[in-house]
C-alpha cells in the first residue's frame, strides 16, 4: 500500500467536481496514444458541455479525446489536425465545432510557452497561410517577419503516465510520452491518470520526466478501454 503522503492520490469521484461547463482543457496524447482513458470517460459521465479542448489532434471517433468530440461536448478545439476523426470534420463543416489549426511544432511550443509563463512564440510557419494566421499579429525582427503565436494554457490539464510516486513525479511509457510532459506544465490544475503508483524514492531520478511540482491530482488508471484503429483493421482480415 503506497502512502498518500502529499494528499494527491485520489479517486475519479473526488476529481469529478473539478470539471465544469465552458471549461478549457489541455489533453495529452497523439491519436489517442497517451490520452488518459479514465479521465476521458469521467468527462463524459459528468455531462459537461461547451468545452474548449487543446491538444495534438481530435483522436479517432471512439478513441482518445475523439469520444468527447463525437459526443458533441466540445465547442472549440486548437489542434494540429483532425483528419483521423471524421466526426470532427463534419461538426466543423456544419458550424457545431470551431477549429483553430496550429502546425504541430508551433502548437507544442505554444503549450511549452504557457507552461513556462511566456507570452508566446515567434514563428514564420504559416505566415502566408490564412487558415493558420487568422489575423494574428505580425512583427519584424532583423528584417524578417514572424507570426506572434500566443502561449496556450488551460483551466485543467489531463495527462497519462506509466508510473509515478505519491508526489506526482512522472515516468511515461515510450511514445505515449508525446505531448504529456508539456501539457502537465500548462494547466492551472493538472490531473494525471497513472498505471502504477510506487512508493516515494522508488523511481530512478534519471527516469523522471515531469516533476511532481506540476501535478495536483493523481488517479489510478483502470487501463485503456478502447480498441485501437489498427486492431480494428486486423479484425476485418
Amino acid at each position: 500500500m503506497v502512502e498518500n503522503t502529499f494528499g494527491k492520490i485520489c479517486t475519479y469521484d473526488q476529481v469529478k467536481p473539478l470539471f465544469k461547463d465552458n471549461q478549457s482543457i489541455l489533453f495529452g496524447g497523439f491519436g489517442g496514444v497517451g490520452t488518459p482513458p479514465g479521465l476521458v470517460n469521467l468527462i463524459l459521465e459528468t455531462n459537461v458541455q461547451n468545452l474548449f479542448l487543446i491538444g495534438n489532434d481530435a483522436g479517432f471517433p471512439n478513441i482518445g479525446i475523439g469520444k468527447i468530440v463525437t459526443a458533441k461536448r466540445a465547442r472549440k478545439m486548437i489542434v494540429s489536425h483532425i483528419g483521423s476523426n471524421p466526426n470532427a470534420g463534419a461538426f466543423m463543416q456544419n458550424g457545431e465545432l470551431e477549429i483553430e489549426f496550429s502546425p504541430q511544432g508551433t502548437l507544442v511550443e505554444r503549450i511549452r510557452a504557457g507552461g513556462m509563463g511566456l507570452g508566446g512564440v515567434l514563428t514564420d510557419i504559416g505566415l502566408d497561410a490564412e487558415f493558420v494566421n487568422q489575423g494574428k499579429q505580425v512583427v519584424a525582427l532583423d528584417n524578417k517577419k514572424y507570426l506572434v503565436e500566443p502561449a496556450l494554457t488551460a483551466e485543467i490539464a489531463i495527462v497519462y503516465a506509466k508510473r509515478c510516486d505519491p508526489y506526482g513525479n512522472l515516468v511515461f511509457d515510450k511514445s505515449a510520452r508525446n505531448t504529456n510532459p508539456l501539457i502537465a506544465m500548462a494547466g492551472a490544475i493538472t490531473i494525471v491518470e497513472v498505471d502504477e503508483i510506487v512508493p516515494l524514492g522508488a523511481l530512478n531520478p534519471d527516469h523522471i520526466v515531469t516533476p511532481g511540482a506540476f501535478v495536483d491530482y493523481i488517479v489510478p488508471s483502470k487501463g485503456v478501454d478502447w480498441k485501437w484503429a489498427w486492431e480494428t483493421v486486423f479484425d476485418k482480415h
